[in-house]
C-alpha cells in the first residue's frame, strides 16, 4: 500500500513517533516510519531516500534527540530539496539548532508539550489530512521573530493561522527573485520563495522576508539591493 506521508524522527523518541503513526493511520491517513516498512533485504538509506522522494508531507517528531541527530537532518535536507511539506510536531522545548532552523524555520509548528499527548494528536490528524485533500487547515505557522523569541527564552507567541490567499506576485518576478537567493544557497531557494510567496504580501516584503534566510548581513543587504528594482 503506498504510503501519504513520511514520519522522521530520532530513534531515542521511537515511543512518541509510534504514537503518532497510530494515531495518524487509525485516522486513515497511511505512514511510512522506519523500521517498520524497511524491506529485510533492501539498502536502509535507499529505502529512506525512496519513501521520501515518494511522499507529500513528513512529520518531523521534534526534541533535543532529533535536533541534534544526522541521520535526522539528512532527511529533512532530502525532504527540502524533493518540496515535501514538513510539518515539525514539538515534544521538547528546545531551541533548533542552526543545521535545523535553516531548514524547518518557515514550516508549519505544532507544539506538544502538555498532556495529554491525544489531544495534540488530533490536531495533528487534522493538519495532516487537510494537506492530504489540499485543504487549508488550523496548522499554525511561526514566523522568524516567533523563532527568535523561542531562542531568546521567551515565552512563545501566539501564533499565526495559515494564510487562506495567495498574494499577486508575477511568475517572472519569483523566477527572479529565486535566482538571486539561488546565489547565495543553491537549489533549496526554490522551495523557500515558494513557500515565502505565499505569506509575504507585496515582493517587498517577500524580499525582506527571504533575507531573513541569509547568514550575514552582507549578504542580506546584496541580496535586498539586487531585488530592489522590482518594487521601485
Amino acid at each position: 500500500m503506498s504510503h501519504q506521508l513520511f514520519i522522521s524522527y530520532a530513534h531515542q523518541d521511537k515511543v512518541y513517533a509510534d504514537a503518532v503513526c497510530h494515531h495518524l493511520e487509525a485516522g486513515g491517513i497511511r505512514c511510512w516510519i522506519a523500521p517498520r516498512d524497511i524491506s529485510p533485504s533492501k539498502d536502509w538509506a535507499e529505502e529512506i531516500i525512496d519513501a521520501i522522494g515518494s511522499t507529500s508531507i513528513m512529520v518531523l517528531i521534534f526534541s533535543s534527540n532529533s535536533n541534534n541527530s544526522p541521520q535526522v537532518r539528512r532527511e529533512i535536507e532530502r525532504a527540502v530539496h524533493k518540496g515535501v511539506n514538513i510539518l515539525p510536531f514539538r515534544i521538547e522545548d528546545v531551541r533548533p539548532s542552526k543545521s535545523m532552523e535553516y531548514f524547518i524555520s518557515t514550516q508549519h509548528w505544532l507544539d506538544a508539550l502538555t498532556k495529554p499527548l491525544e489531544k495534540h494528536l488530533d490536531k495533528l490528524l487534522g493538519c495532516v489530512s487537510a494537506l492530504v485533500v489540499g485543504q487549508n487547515s488550523d496548522c499554525v505557522s511561526f514566523s522568524s521573530e516567533a523563532l527568535e523569541s523561542l531562542h531568546a527564552g521567551e515565552q512563545t507567541p501566539a501564533p499565526d493561522r495559515c494564510s487562506t490567499a495567495a498574494p499577486p506576485l508575477l511568475a517572472a518576478d519569483l523566477k527572479f527573485v529565486e535566482a538571486q537567493l539561488a546565489g547565495y544557497i543553491g537549489p533549496v531557494a526554490k522551495i523557500l520563495v515558494r513557500k515565502a510567496s505565499k505569506r509575504a504580501a507585496s515582493l517587498e516584503a517577500l524580499v525582506k522576508l527571504l533575507a531573513e534566510e541569509l547568514e550575514n548581513d552582507e549578504e542580506r543587504k546584496s541580496f535586498v539591493g539586487n531585488c530592489r528594482f522590482l518594487h521601485e
